[in-house]
């Protein structure tokens, strides 16, 4: 099936306010995110952008991108809304949601996504990483991944999402997992995704994803070896602006 990756980005955040128009090496990071995304040669590229200001940057680089409405109540919704804009005629049956904060991302990460969704049955795929810093292992701000992994042994780098929590989990000895906010659609999986009401589970750990797996949703998990810098507070801005200087 033809692919498109689709970046919600928008300017209100609690932490970090207009963060996607924030420069990194005289860029702005919605910009860096585009043109990595654009790298993974999975398919077109397009930004869901919250505000007009969005939109101008992206195009001055070069990109696409449609402007949503301000008030949809989610990155999930922001892509639907821009898939629908772009391709009345359905022509694209994978999509990709790719964080707008996301400056150092990988673009081989959104080439493992696109194998994750051949597999049979796979309706969602996403990503994780062996947590390798003691000190994630109980930040709440470190999203776990709970995976059923293929096969009998522990080779395999694949398997089935049964739970995403903030809290360490699950418990015993053995590695766990840092879940990466990168997705990967059969184009019906997300028309029936956005339109489920919030979960009860989705709302405990403010978690969307939550949202599907209650809803009997299957999620595929395929584990990377790195983790893109997610940037959130001024802190992870001057680490992002190191790291890609």
């Amino acid at each position: 099936m033809r692919s498109v990756v689709i970046i919600p980005a928008r300017m209100a955040s609690n932490r970090l306010p207009g963060k996607p128009l924030a420069d990194i090496a005289g860029a702005p990071m919605i910009v860096h995110v585009w043109r990595r995304a654009v790298q993974a040669g999975v398919g077109p590229v397009v930004v869901a952008a919250g505000s007009q200001e969005i939109v101008e940057v992206v195009e001055a680089a070069g990109g696409r991108a449609v402007l949503t409405p301000p008030d949809l109540p989610s990155g999930s919704d922001r892509v639907f809304f821009a898939l629908q804009s772009i391709d009345p005629n359905q022509d694209f049956g994978y999509v990709f949601n790719v964080q707008g904060d996301l400056p150092n991302l990988n673009p081989a990460d959104l080439r493992v996504l696109e194998a994750g969704l051949g597999r049979k049955g796979a309706e969602i795929v996403t990503l994780a990483a062996e947590i390798t810093d003691s000190s994630e292992a109980a930040d709440p701000n470190v999203v776990k991944a709970v995976i059923a992994f293929d096969g009998d042994d522990d080779t395999s780098r694949t398997g089935r999402a049964l739970y995403f929590t903030r809290a360490r989990a699950p418990a015993g000895e053995g590695p766990l997992y840092h879940h990466i906010g990168l997705y990967g659609f059969e184009r019906s999986a997300l028309t029936r995704f956005v339109k489920l009401p919030p979960s009860r589970l989705e709302l405990r750990e403010k978690l969307e994803q939550l949202r599907a797996l209650e809803a009997g949703m299957r999620i595929d998990v395929t584990l990377v070896d790195s983790i893109p810098l997610g940037v959130d507070t001024p802190a992870d801005l001057a680490t992002a602006r190191r790291l890609i200087e």
